[in-house]
């Protein structure tokens, strides 16, 4: 469509971009409000199930009926499927609230869950019987807005033991809440095992690999992470030095360098870091930037080494392991069965007992 040639006010630009942030805005309530309807719609039909199986003595086969006639009255709707109302009944139980722990039953604070697509909520209930690990995992998928498939790999990489237990010295170097923040977003150990390497691999060759499998690897540093440039030079009175990996985070409002080491953590790494650290701060860092902070990713570590070093750095830094090759990751708990399970039980338990 051709624009029209027009003079125009002169606070034209400026309300048109007001215009455009408000109709985004209900564009985005729309589409929240639907998703709530759509969860509440599914826990009440989860509800009904449960309710009718519990004092009825409805069996599990009363679904596949209940599947069909919704299917033949409203055949324009997905979601009626066999499975999806197994599903239904299972968020009804498991929440009974619509609602994800955060913390610990005993603890204030809880996530919607019709903050969450239902595929979300679906993961959550099948992958996890931990209501507050649910909880907790849900909370950082709207935080975040993971995508589906991010919230299942962060569930089967076991992110909640990960996140937040690199070795640090932020409380003594960073003011609250940076400090704090800054230790959120490190994790130990690092999964690198997309790059399909092994544990004999150079620190060249596994710094070339994440920055040629970068979507990934920054999925794998977390939110908030912007990559600036790999072998990032610095010249400090005539002499060249190269940093691995400079990312800046948006959260933080720092840059944050990463050094690669293929070999146990060594104090003297933590010397070299500390330098790497006062460059940018002098050289790249902006005014309202706060403290650059420093990463070291080692193939090992002993913490008390570890510990010790960093204790006499000036500057902030972390110190994690990483791991190329890894065993398969323990399921989080095995004791939820399947949907096929459930419906295996049911028949056996409540068998003749559907209502005409």
């Amino acid at each position: 469509m051709k624009k029209l040639s027009l003079t125009l006010p002169a606070d034209y630009a400026e309300w048109l971009g007001n215009l455009k942030q408000r109709i985004s805005g209900a564009r985005q309530k729309a589409i929240l409000s639907a998703n709530h309807e759509q969860i509440k719609l599914y826990h009440d039909i989860g509800r009904d199930i449960l309710e009718r199986q519990n004092s009825h003595g409805w069996g599990a086969k009363v679904i596949n009926r209940i599947s069909a006639d919704l299917q033949e009255s409203f055949p324009d709707m997905k979601g009626f499927s066999v499975r999806n109302l197994h599903y239904m009944r299972l968020f009804a139980e498991q929440c009974p609230g619509m609602t994800f722990l955060q913390q610990s039953a005993a603890e204030i604070g809880q996530q919607t869950a019709d903050q969450l697509p239902w595929f979300h909520i679906v993961t959550l209930l099948t992958k996890i019987t931990d209501p507050a690990l649910r909880g907790w995992y849900a909370e950082q998928a709207v935080l975040q807005n993971w995508p589906r498939a991010t919230l299942e790999v962060q569930i089967k990489n076991r992110l909640h033991v990960r996140q937040g237990s690199a070795i640090t010295n932020f409380e003594k170097r960073l003011q609250a809440p940076q400090a704090t923040l800054a230790k959120e977003i490190l994790k130990d150990p690092y999964h690198f095992d997309f790059l399909g390497l092994g544990d004999e691999a150079h620190e060249k060759d596994i710094e070339g690999a994440l920055t040629r499998h970068i979507t990934h690897f920054l999925l794998e540093l977390g939110a908030g992470f912007a990559f600036v440039g790999r072998q990032f030079r610095l010249e400090v009175e005539g002499d060249e030095f190269f940093i691995d990996l400079l990312f800046y985070h948006t959260r933080l409002k720092c840059y944050v360098v990463v050094e690669l080491k293929a070999t146990p953590f060594k104090p003297d790494h933590a010397g070299q870091l500390n330098f790497y650290l006062a460059a940018v701060d002098a050289q790249i860092k902006a005014p309202d930037d706060k403290p650059t902070i420093g990463l070291l990713l080692c193939k090992t570590k002993k913490r008390l080494v570890a510990e010790y070093a960093l204790s006499g750095i000036d500057k902030p830094m972390g110190v994690a392991e990483y791991q190329l090759v890894r065993a398969l990751p323990k399921p989080l708990d095995t004791n939820l069965p399947t949907i096929e399970e459930l419906e295996e039980e049911l028949s056996r338990d409540l068998e003749g007992k559907i209502p005409s």
